[in-house]
């Protein structure tokens, strides 16, 4: 976490970002990725180790002080960085009003602000919370694609009603009522008119419907969507045993889809349910603890990961700059850190402290009997 969340971090609060950060693309779309890969990398990031963040040093035992200590760095980091990237006479200046790619981290910097209400909301300056209002309501004039692109709207909007800005409901029910039409069935929605196999359930999909709808029952405006939290909650759990499944005995997965230069990023809705205590009965939190620890370590300790600098580079497993598109550059890769989730649970969590438990390859796969699996 502190490997990923330093370099981005330091360098907006020192407003050098732009200057240090380097623009690996698809050769041919440096002039355009430059003008957005910075708000990637920093609401990626923020997405990823904001509930660490929020979390309380409550735990001060000796064997925590250490990390307690640098949580305190970061957090001042954090809002420093934002108070930078907010600032319009800054060099570091992030772009939220050129193009539709803003609508898009504009919303992974919504989901981290909902994440973290206290440490990068209400502990950041009243200004720098007035522009981030004035950002998100700027997004209205450009139109969000028919696909998933619907929830990055819909969660700048449920955090502008979270925190006191004038939202847009029609926006919010436009995008719940679609993916309610996009669902498949087995835990799955479509990305749009059709299904894709890729991790974008993930990545998208359903850590923004609850984060949404959660936003909006604590701003008191979930009665306008009855009973759509504990459906969606149902369905998500189902996919979490989907996700836990296709963790391979290494921590590898099938690399399939669109984005896989987002890393062990492919596995946030897992995170999110532990992180949320909100694991299916199948999964116990040290389970779930046991197969993210693999697939995060298969995707982020591979060679040339980072650049000699400290930089997250283009692959999935290393340095592999073909698995980029066309709309992936540096600061798209960062949102590997939303599979550190939990960490945002405390010590005390049965997370971290339940004993080491098999992930369901790892039984499978060493002739351990286990139940079938069923919808």
């Amino acid at each position: 976490m502190e490997k990923l969340a330093r370099p981005v971090l330091s360098n907006l609060a020192a407003g050098t970002l732009r200057a240090n950060m380097p623009v690996e693309c698809v050769p041919g779309s440096r002039a355009d990725r430059e003008q957005f890969t910075h708000l990637e990398a920093v609401g990626r990031l923020l997405a990823g180790i904001s509930p660490w963040l929020e979390l309380s040093g409550e735990d001060d035992e000796p064997a925590l002080r250490k990390e307690n200590t640098l949580r305190d760095e970061l957090r001042d980091l954090a809002r420093r960085a934002l108070a930078r990237g907010m600032d319009p006479a800054s060099v570091d200046r992030l772009n939220f009003s050129v193009g539709h790619q803003p609508i898009v981290d504009a919303a992974f910097l919504a989901h981290a602000l909902l994440r973290s209400p206290v440490q990068l909301w209400e502990r950041s300056d009243a200004l720098v919370r007035d522009q981030l209002r004035e950002a998100f309501i700027g997004l209205r004039d450009r139109k969000p694609g028919f696909c998933n692109w619907l929830l990055f709207s819909a969660i700048t909007e449920a955090a502008l009603a979270r925190f006191g800005g004038r939202w847009d409901p029609m926006r919010v029910d436009y995008a719940l009522r679609q993916h309610e039409q996009w669902f498949v069935g087995n835990g799955l929605y479509k990305d749009g008119p059709n299904f894709h196999a890729d991790y974008y359930n993930s990545y998208v999909i359903q850590p923004m419907l609850i984060d949404t709808l959660r936003a909006l029952h604590e701003a008191g405006q979930g009665q306008h969507w009855p009973g759509l939290l504990d459906t969606v909650l149902m369905r998500a759990c189902r996919y979490a045993e989907i996700q836990e499944r296709t963790i391979n005995v290494d921590g590898s997965f099938a690399p399939i889809g669109r984005s896989l230069a987002y890393r062990c990023g492919a596995f946030q809705h897992l995170a999110q349910m532990a992180l949320q205590q909100a694991l299916p009965a199948t999964i116990s939190p040290a389970q779930a603890r046991g197969a993210l620890d693999a697939v995060v370590r298969r995707t982020t300790e591979a060679p040339d990961t980072f650049d000699e600098n400290g930089w997250l580079t283009i692959g999935l497993c290393g340095h592999q700059p073909s698995i980029g598109e066309g709309y992936i550059s540096t600061g798209s890769t960062y949102l590997c850190s939303a599979a550190l989730l939990p960490l945002g649970l405390p010590a005390s969590d049965p997370f971290w402290t339940g004993a080491p438990v098999p992930f369901t390859q790892q039984k499978v796969w060493a002739g351990v009997d286990v139940p079938a699996d069923h919808d």
